[in-house]
């Protein structure tokens, strides 16, 4: 099985052969406060997506999109991901981690993965393939600590939402 199946954390040596694995992250990125917003657009959060967003009191936010609606055994390849320019503006805000319901932060077809090295560059945690089906947005309480796999690059979590 792939450390990045189902619901999972990447740790930064995923793209940098240099960076921590998921057995020596901090835990802290992945224990908190954090904010589920709905973001209802074609293919591609971008920039003005994020401006309209209340950032007061955010430190983790998680993108539920039309991916959540997915029964678990379907693969949408065209699933909404974040734009290059989206993961500066998020990386720049100091945020301690960034999730989503879809796959991946990046396109399906990327080959460069620009959004996970910005994200990660700004040692901002990176959470994927949430299961956000029955989560309305608002605030929670984020639980998804990553299993402690020295010398690999991710690793599956049970995420739990309570409500604060």
């Amino acid at each position: 099985m792939s450390t990045h199946t189902g619901t999972h954390l990447d740790a930064p040596f995923h793209l940098d052969d240099s960076g921590l694995d998921i057995a020596s992250v901090s835990l802290e990125q992945y224990l908190g406060p954090a904010r589920v917003v709905s973001m209802e657009v074609e293919r591609v959060i971008a920039v003005p997506d994020l401006e309209r967003l209340n950032w007061e009191g955010v430190e983790r936010l998680i993108f539920k999109t039309c991916a959540g609606g997915l029964a678990e055994d379907d693969f949408d390849p065209g699933f909404v991901y974040l734009s290059k320019d989206g993961a500066e503006f998020l990386g720049k805000r100091g945020l301690r981690l960034i999730g989503t319901d879809a796959p991946s932060i990046d396109a399906f077809e990327s080959k460069t993965l620009l959004s996970h090295k910005i994200l990660l560059k700004h040692n901002v945690a990176i959470l994927e393939g949430a299961r956000l089906a029955a989560v309305q947005p608002g605030d929670y309480e984020l639980i998804c600590l990553p299993l402690r796999f020295a010398g690999l690059d991710g690793s599956p979590v049970r995420a739990i939402l309570r409500e604060l």
